[in-house]
């Protein structure tokens, strides 16, 4: 087994230390936000790129060692950026219905005031 060219080692370094980046910047907006429609924003927005990150990696790496195009990292990822917005949208509806307060506020028109 040979080692990658420099500039490979390089991109996959960037790659996963940005992968690794959001993924803690996601789980730290999980633990500090304080309600409940923030706690869900960090980790959907910024894990999924942090998650991204790491599969493109993942792929370039895998691609340039069996010299063929990798497809797992890609069914992944295609798979994680429709699953995850999907379930958070489910959540927001979810959390709506249970506590009103979640709704923004309606526009002046429709409350009938005037300006």
């Amino acid at each position: 087994m040979t080692a990658p060219p420099l500039l490979l080692d390089i991109v996959l370094s960037v790659l996963l230390v940005v992968g690794a980046f959001f993924a803690v910047v996601g789980s730290f907006g999980l633990a500090k936000l304080s309600d409940f429609a923030k706690r869900l924003h960090g980790p959907t927005k910024a894990t999924t790129l942090g998650v991204g990150s790491v599969l493109a990696a993942s792929a370039a790496y895998f691609t340039w060692q069996d010299a063929g195009l990798s497809l797992h990292e890609i069914l992944v990822a295609l798979f994680l950026f429709l699953t995850a917005p999907v379930s958070a949208h489910l959540l927001v509806k979810a959390a709506k219905q249970l506590d009103g307060t979640l709704a923004p506020p309606r526009p002046r028109e429709q409350r009938g005031e005037e300006r």
